[in-house]
């Protein structure tokens, strides 16, 4: 399941498409954190191979075992040696009958659900999880008779455990049933089965019923036994009236009229999966429809949606599916795919099993009003999901700690695909400073956490859908593709579904298939780097005389107070060393030092391509002669940026001076590609965002040093966009444009105030959809009330998600108080979605007025904002990160502290945590080089420029 891109201050300008991270799990503004940074003809039957006998594996056994209970847990609750609260392990589900009715009018609906049950142990309870459902009566049968119809019945409330308790005891080897009949709420927190709502033509309200069960939300939509490792079949009915359409997972096997001019759909036996895959939608879906895939593959979207936008996500699945079934070699086994368009989604999409949700905006593309990166974050997003139908679908972690083991691989699986159809985009070129900066970014604060973290209760769960999981899971998969070989990765992959299809595994189990495939120690290698938090820096010096280098690992942290005991960890760092004669991937520092020959000192450089996940501390000396080299053309692209990434990092946790970066991004200017251009310009946006509450002469110099850096090249790549603009070229106009115009190049100004004109004027089409958010950026900021209501008036009503995404991410950046005022009003009311309400947030980060006022707002209508986003939801941690983390200064450092001091941080504790830490390492920055990056601008002519 995708999360959100963060994007630099220096992109503000140019609000693009989220990345691949959650969209709703801002713990994962890693980048932001610190650096304002800102993805049928159906069978009759159910297959034969749906019915693997799982259920007894020894696997299962052997996990269950490890989660005993204690006999002085809480009703229901096992407390495993680690803290784990999972359920009993007297019975295990086999099978889920469920029925379910909604109800649009009161937002309930009446559900029936009979669950097949393994009894294990002898047992005289039943334990299982719900949250928020009524159960009217519940009833046990054992062989087809009723050993008890009205059992005593206890629920904790803390742990989400409904305990049913009988007189008689069912031994062990029954097989026992559970009916419960029941009412549940289609609530609208975007969490187990609710309601989404759309307006159609006429502007009337109208709502689809759809479901989000990942992480541990199924039990709100049905009583179950919600864990990953507990997988079952099911079969699901859904009554609603005839005019609605009704999904479900699999395909349909009946549709009967019933009482009260309803219909029932029932839906074909699922294979074995867990409960987090479950998925089910009643509502107005018009739908589109391929066969060039061996099984039927539809894009469904509410009315209010022009369907044909979601002709390249169908035809793009269509391809995508083929290339993963001959890259596992295995296939695709349900017997349908369907993508849906949901008006409300937390997430940027949601992987269950034949039937993908999808937020608009990542699931449709009109390809005559978006821009290239808009059409790329829909190929990646929609390539990652499908990704999980293997790895996270069929193959399953056995419990949340392996969270990283579906979305690490299914990001890395989108780039993997989205370069095999579109090499023209360079998408592992655009890795380097997107995946790879993301996983280093949160991984240096010190409350980051290990790719495999322990999770011990359900509302942790959340929190961990974030960077480390997602991009440092997938770097540490390019790493180890890049150290195996790409095809023997891969053949290890095949290997490792073959084996656990339909089942559930470790991290181990991956590592030991592709040791199988290479005959490489695979997981002593790469167990430090999935179960230790943090990541070295490796510092170089030089021995001329003998022709060698010396190198030394050690933690890094972006606040540059690491202590001896956070310094223990050695890891297995794997060199890249490139020189003239090419690049050598056989060395590795194991050690905490080592020493290195190299063929000539003239050149060399370290990570080569940056695959590996570390940054490389050169002298000052050598940094220049890189700096040289990247001329010279010795360095290739991913070099260039990974280079100026490591010194941008390096400079604003102390191991380097702030001047030597600014010095060294100075040398660029002349750059010719995209990507390196991008780092440069999200280098300097970290430096103005965290210098954004000094004095105005410095900003006004700093901004003087981006704007002599950018103008040139803006102006030569210019601003008309042709359809013979390749995808690449088209981004990098729309870089330039924008970072131009928010240094305030005068012409890039004037052109935006231009075209801005013209749209306001009714010419839509004055300005091109890649740099439409660069244009309202630059209007705005430079503008008052009546720009404003030109851009709130698009957002109101622009006839696709994404133009008016565009909008509502521009207005925050309008300085005026009173304008200020307005977006934060618009924030928490009922024109912006709960979904959207982080981007009017996000866009206030780009002055000081905004920052400031965001925290008053926050701290003013705490209440309220609590209550709309619990914070068991995951979306309360995004607010408070995104309106905390831009604070710079010891006093707000204070403030922040002594706020949340006073709260109970439960569920969003992480998110707190990671704010200050990026507060803390700000503050440290900005003692230690606030002179020194004075004196730089001063010595290069910056801060006498006058103010334009």
């Amino acid at each position: 399941m995708p999360l959100p891109r963060c994007l630099p201050l220096a992109a503000l300008a140019k609000p693009q498409a989220i990345s691949r991270l959650r969209l709703c799990s801002v713990s994962s503004f890693s980048r932001s954190l610190s650096t304002s940074r800102s993805s049928f003809k159906p069978p009759s039957r159910t297959p034969a191979r749906f019915s693997p006998l799982y259920q007894t594996t020894k696997r299962y056994c052997s996990y269950r075992r490890m989660c005993r209970a204690h006999a002085d847990a809480p009703a229901g609750v096992t407390n495993v040696p680690q803290g784990r609260e999972v359920l009993p392990t007297n019975v295990k589900p086999l099978h889920y009958d469920l029925t379910l009715e909604p109800n649009f009018e009161k937002f309930t609906y009446e559900g029936t659900v009979i669950i097949d049950l393994d009894v294990v142990e002898d047992t005289n309870s039943i334990s299982l999880n719900s949250n928020q459902i009524d159960i009217h009566s519940t009833t046990i049968l054992v062989g087809g008779s009723v050993v008890a119809s009205n059992p005593e019945i206890s629920y904790n409330k803390e742990s989400h455990i409904t305990t049913v308790k009988f007189a008689d005891t069912i031994p062990a080897g029954s097989k026992a049933q559970l009916k419960h009949t029941f009412t549940g709420y289609l609530n609208d927190n975007m969490a187990g089965f609710y309601r989404s709502s759309y307006k159609d033509k006429n502007g009337e309200t109208k709502y689809i019923a759809s479901t989000q069960m990942e992480p541990t939300d199924a039990r709100r939509a049905f009583p179950c036994f919600d864990e990953p490792a507990l997988k079952a079949h099911f079969t699901v009915t859904l009554i609603a009236d005839k005019h609605l359409t009704c999904l479900s997972n699999m395909d349909v096997a009946s549709e009967i009229e019933v009482s009260g001019g309803k219909k029932a759909v029932k839906f074909n036996k699922s294979p074995l999966m867990s409960t987090y895959l479950v998925a089910f939608i009643v509502g107005e879906l018009n739908y589109i429809e391929t066969k060039k895939f061996r099984v039927p593959i539809r894009v469904y979207a509410t009315p209010d949606q022009d369907i044909e936008h979601g002709r390249f996500s169908l035809e793009l699945a269509a391809k995508t599916l083929a290339f993963y079934e001959k890259a596992f070699d295995s296939e695709f086994p349900l017997p349908k795919m369907d993508m849906v368009a949901v008006p409300d989604f937390s997430a940027g999409a949601m992987e269950n099993w034949g039937l993908i949700t999808y937020r608009i905006v990542d699931l449709l593309l009109d390809e005559k009003t978006s821009g290239a990166s808009m059409k790329e974050r829909i190929a990646e997003v929609v390539q990652h999901e499908l990704a999980h139908q293997w790895f996270g679908n069929l193959v399953t972690m056995d419990f949340w700690d392996g969270l990283w083991l579906n979305e690490g691989f299914a990001t890395w699986m989108s780039w993997y695909s989205c370069n095999a159809f579109y090499p023209e985009w360079k998408v592992w070129q655009t890795y380097v400073i997107d995946n790879l900066q993301s996983a280093l970014s949160l991984d240096s604060l010190r409350s980051s956490h290990p790719i495999e973290v322990p999770v011990k209760r359900a509302d942790e769960i959340n929190q961990i859908f974030d960077a480390i999981s997602y991009s440092k899971g997938s770097s540490v998969l390019r790493m180890i593709s890049k150290y195996l070989g790409e095809d023997v990765f891969i053949q290890g992959v095949r290997n490792y579904i073959k084996k656990h299809a339909y089942g559930n595994t470790q991290t181990g189990d991956l590592w030991a298939a592709l040791a199988d495939a290479s005959g490489k120690p695979v997981e002593q290698v790469m167990d430090i780097w999935t179960k230790n938090v943090g990541f070295p820096v490796v510092t170089v010096s030089e021995n001329p005389s003998a022709g060698t280098l010396k190198l030394k690992q050690n933690r890094f942290l972006r606040t540059g107070d690491v202590r001896p005991e956070e310094d223990q960890t050695i890891y297995p760092v794997f060199l890249g060393l490139r020189t003239k004669h090419g690049v050598d991937e056989s060395l590795t520092l194991d050690k905490r030092e080592g020493e290195f020959k190299v063929p000539d000192l003239d050149f060399f450089k370290l990570n080569a391509d940056h695959s590996g996940l570390y940054r490389t501390n050169y002298s000052p000396e050598r940094l220049e002669k890189l700096g040289q080299a990247a001329k010279g053309g010795l360095l290739t692209v991913e070099d260039r940026a990974g280079m100026i990434a490591d010194s941008g990092a390096l400079a604003s946790s102390g191991y380097q001076k702030t001047s030597g970066l600014l010095s060294l991004l100075k040398s660029f200017d002349s750059e010719s590609e995209f990507v390196v251009w991008n780092e440069i310009l999200s280098r300097i946006g970290t430096l103005r965002a965290a210098w954004i509450f000094e004095d105005n002469k410095v900003k006004d110099a700093l901004k003087a040093f981006q704007r002599s850096l950018v103008s040139a090249k803006a102006h030569e790549l210019g601003w008309q966009f042709s359809p013979e603009d390749g995808h690449i070229l088209q981004q990098f106009k729309a870089l330039m444009f924008g970072n131009a115009g928010m240094a305030d190049d005068p012409t890039v100004v004037n052109a935006a105030k231009d075209m801005f004109k013209r749209f306001a004027e009714g010419d839509l089409s004055a300005i091109h959809p890649n740099i439409r958010g660069s244009v309202f950026s630059i209007v705005l900021k430079n503008g008052g009330e009546k720009e404003y209501n030109v851009v709130l008036d698009r957002f109101r009503n622009a006839p696709t998600s994404d133009e008016k995404n565009t909008a509502l991410r521009s207005l925050g950046a309008a300085e005026d108080p009173a304008l200020v005022k307005r977006t934060l009003d618009l924030a928490l009311s009922n024109e912006v979605k709960s979904q959207d309400i982080y981007m009017p947030l996000a866009s206030l980060r780009g002055h000081p007025t905004g920052i400031e006022t965001r925290w008053a707002w926050l701290k003013s209508n705490w209440d309220e904002i609590y209550k709309r986003l619990p914070p068991e939801l995951g979306m309360l941690g995004n607010v408070v990160q995104i309106t905390t983390a831009s604070f710079c200064t010891e006093s707000q450092l204070k403030e922040v502290e002594e706020f949340f001091g006073s709260k109970d941080t439960k569920g969003y504790d992480r998110a707190v945590q990671q704010s200050l830490d990026a507060i803390r390492a700000k503050v440290h920055w900005l003692r230690r080089d606030r002179g020194d990056v004075e004196n730089w601008l001063k010595s290069n002519g910056y801060l006498t420029e006058q103010k334009l």
